[in-house]
């Protein structure tokens, strides 16, 4: 018999506790991308190549309002993995044909890699590569490599995880400056004037390809074919295991930490982690918050009843239009307005209350327009 608690996933119900996740990340991601577009001290340097040693440590508030959306992307991406594979294994289970599962999902990856080069490129006028680039060809690959076994999935991501510093030392030197625009989309880092690639592929592929696999546990636990344990005990044991990696490798202050090493034991130093490109220590240190996180939601959801208009909700049912509405907004009147670097920290915290407002009633009304036209362009958005 499925079990009662989690039957509902292989349905047309969606999980609360995802969409809660989704939503809390899309909160700070705002933070940051209105830091990112105003604060004239905004801090970024989350890279061997842009935080040499001997840089002098930014401000306390500064970092930590940079640092506290660092599980942004990681989440983003983990679960996007995490709702592509239900919905597949929920059209696998209605018998769809095979190929129509993998050319719907190298479309969207295609539209949603193209958003970065185009759109958000046209608001930021510099070519950019970023977190929907990564998303959309990870996507686009996922179509093949779905197919693997669910230990063949985790050994692939993991493989990444630890041995992808090295993989990338034959590509890539932060002491540098003349670097492969090639290498960047892969595995690297690259950012120029004109041109910024901050999300290379495969490690960002692996974090997808982990919340698949994660994905796919929902769905076998549901239907009582994987009775290890409940999803919510993997979510807590795999993000324990996550700070223990980042707590072990952090301390080596060695390999693992893409050459971004710590010059002391401030707090500064133990979380100033490689985001660019991402190291093992910033992967699971940010992997392992969300599975914490991801795990007391998901205790929480048995315990309540859903808000169905709650603001974690409807950030997280909407999370691909409230991307772009955000970005294009805050990179449009940054770049096109010559309002870039115009503001303070304090400024920062108030208007990215003012527009998480605005967002939210913006978001409710579309949430409601794309249930009304469920086909056509929203399925995409």
């Amino acid at each position: 018999m499925p079990n009662t608690d989690t039957a509902r996933i292989t349905g047309s119900r969606r999980i609360e506790s995802i969409d809660w996740m989704r939503g809390l990340v899309m909160i700070l991601m705002v933070l940051d991308h209105v830091s990112m577009a105003y604060d004239a001290n905004h801090f970024s340097a989350n890279s061997a190549a842009l935080f040499p040693a001997g840089t002098a440590e930014p401000s306390l508030l500064v970092f930590m309002t940079r640092w506290v959306t660092h599980l942004c992307a990681p989440t983003f991406v983990f679960l996007a993995g995490t709702a592509l594979a239900i919905s597949v294994e929920r059209r696998v289970a209605r018998g769809q044909n095979a190929w129509e599962i993998d050319k719907g999902i190298i479309i969207r990856g295609a539209f949603i890699a193209a958003l970065d080069p185009t759109l958000i490129s046209f608001f930021s006028w510099r070519l950019t590569f970023q977190v929907l680039y990564a998303i959309g060809v990870s996507m686009m690959l996922m179509a093949f490599i779905r197919r693997l076994s669910m230990k063949w999935l985790i050994i692939l991501a993991l493989s990444w995880w630890f041995g992808g510093e090295w993989i990338t030392s034959f590509f890539w030197n932060p002491n540098v400056t003349d670097h492969s625009i090639a290498s960047a989309l892969l595995v690297s880092f690259y950012k120029t004037k004109a041109i910024t690639i901050n999300y290379p592929l495969l490690p960002w592929l692996s974090i997808m390809v982990l919340g698949w696999a994660y994905g796919r546990y929902l769905v076998n636990f549901s239907s009582g074919k994987n009775m290890v344990m409940t999803p919510q005990k993997l979510a807590l044991l795999a993000g324990m295991a996550s700070i223990g990696v980042f707590i072990v490798f952090r301390y080596l202050n060695g390999y693992g930490n893409m050459w971004l090493l710590r010059q002391g034991n401030s707090l500064v130093q133990w979380l100033n982690v490689s985001k660019y490109p991402p190291s093992l220590t910033y992967m699971a240190l940010e992997t392992g918050i969300m599975f914490l996180c991801l795990s007391g939601l998901m205790a929480i959801e048995k315990r309540i009843t859903p808000n169905p208009d709650g603001i974690l909700l409807v950030f997280g049912q909407t999370a691909m239009f409230f991307y772009l509405l955000h970005r294009i907004v805050l990179e449009g009147t940054a770049t096109w307005l010559g309002w870039r670097g115009a503001g303070s920290i304090r400024e920062v915290y108030l208007l990215s209350a003012v527009m998480i407002w605005a967002l939210y009633h913006i978001c409710l009304w579309y949430r409601r327009f794309k249930q009304r036209h469920p086909g056509g362009w929203t399925r995409f958005i």
